[in-house]
């Protein structure tokens, strides 16, 4: 009776830059597997015994440890990571329970809420695998593709879905960095309204989850500059729904907020702080308002915009005299700026100070700290006041 080795069905695998992770997804275990480790996983395919498999790789390891490759194969056959078949009895044995797409992605979802984000994405991606033209699935695992670290499937799964949805405007700009395509001057309206029609339903408790400091780090730099005046005119850009503007109104004898999703200023209506409100495309609508004010904001809204030139400029022509801007943005490593595959841009402190310039502005204030966390890291910003 001669018997053979092959990987539990259970299990979904996937290459690191120094192995295999494999994780069993009926009773959840999540291994790191070496590079022999790996090439031996990848040889369980149901045709060999263990002394096959041993003869293998045993040029790959020293003399004097070849013993260990039969010891780790035990183990693994231990741990259910391998499976024994026998050619004899193969077609008795009881069927291994395989977990269908709608169950891999079921725990894909908690896999992630518990932060087991790599163990998530190889659930999400087995499900795609068994259900290759799920629009819900394929979006899902773009994204765990992305938190992980892996570009390519992120590309891949979104390449698929697009063709499936082909208006979807969230991703059609996604894909741009994916690709290492050129970026766009700015994020385009229909992807920051489809963004915001889904997300204002959440947006503040989602925002308060990642520890959003934007607002109060942004305030610093107002009061550093502007001092103990009070009773200014406000300009909210990118107002959301209201979350800078309840920092800001204390400032204010009249407030203004400007946003380009309307269901994000229906949720800023119900704050009650703002005298007026105005659905609208930031740039357009400084170029046509007659307003002027004494402080223009615009917290974690630069972000969707390359060069600030084309949204400084504008806000600058709407300063009354002494007036100053107010605004947040990504650090970038490098000058100038940079459309991340986050689908916004961050950008360099030397850019902002050019920006500046052009229009016959100084920075009055400035502060580096934190803004988010975002997939388990910092997102670090440039909290900048021009006056």
């Amino acid at each position: 009776m001669v018997s053979r080795l092959l990987v539990n069905p259970n299990v979904l695998l996937s290459p690191v830059a120094d192995g295999y992770v494999a994780f069993d997804a009926a009773d959840e275990r999540l291994y790191q597997l070496n590079p022999v480790a790996a090439l031996l996983v990848e040889l369980c395919d149901g045709s060999r015994t263990r002394d096959e498999l041993a003869a293998i790789v045993a040029p790959l390891v020293p003399e004097g440890e070849r013993e260990l490759i039969h010891a780790w194969l035990d183990e693994a056959s231990a741990n259910g990571l391998l499976v024994s078949r026998s050619e004899q009895i193969d077609a008795k044995l009881a069927p291994i329970r395989e977990l269908d797409a709608d169950g891999l992605a079921r725990l894909a979802d908690r896999l992630r809420d518990e932060g087991k984000t790599q163990a998530a994405f190889l659930c999400q991606r087995r499900a795609v695998e068994l259900c290759p033209e799920s629009t819900r699935l394929l979006c899902r695992l773009g994204e765990l593709a992305h938190i992980v670290g892996n570009r390519e499937t992120a590309r891949a799964a979104y390449e698929r879905y697009l063709k499936l949805v082909p208006d979807d405007a969230e991703i059609q700009h996604v894909l741009v960095s994916l690709r290492d395509d050129p970026p766009p001057p700015r994020v385009p309206d229909a992807c920051i309204k489809q963004l915001y029609e889904r997300f204002s339903t959440f947006y503040e408790s989602n925002m308060c989850e990642l520890g959003y400091q934007g607002p109060q780090h942004l305030l610093d730099v107002i009061r550093d500059t502007v001092g103990r005046r009070r009773g200014l005119s406000v300009l909210d850009l990118g107002c959301g729904t209201g979350l800078a503007g309840e920092a800001l109104r204390p400032f204010a004898a009249h407030m203004v907020g400007v946003d380009l999703s309307a269901e994000m200023l229906a949720k800023a209506q119900d704050r009650n702080i703002y005298d007026d409100l105005a659905v609208g495309e930031l740039t357009q609508w400084l170029t046509t308002t007659r307003q002027t004010f004494d402080l223009i904001v615009a917290c974690d809204t630069f972000i969707y915009f390359g060069d600030l030139r084309q949204v400084v400029g504008p806000a600058a022509e709407r300063l009354s005299p002494g007036g100053a801007i107010a605004f947040s943005v990504e650090q970038a490593k490098s000058p100038p700026f940079r459309l991340t595959d986050s689908g916004r841009y961050e950008h360099h402190f030397q850019h902002i100070r050019d920006a500046a310039e052009t229009f016959r502005m100084q920075i009055a204030s400035h502060r580096e700290a934190f803004l988010r966390m975002e997939y388990g890291e910092e997102v670090l910003g440039h909290y900048v006041c021009l006056a």
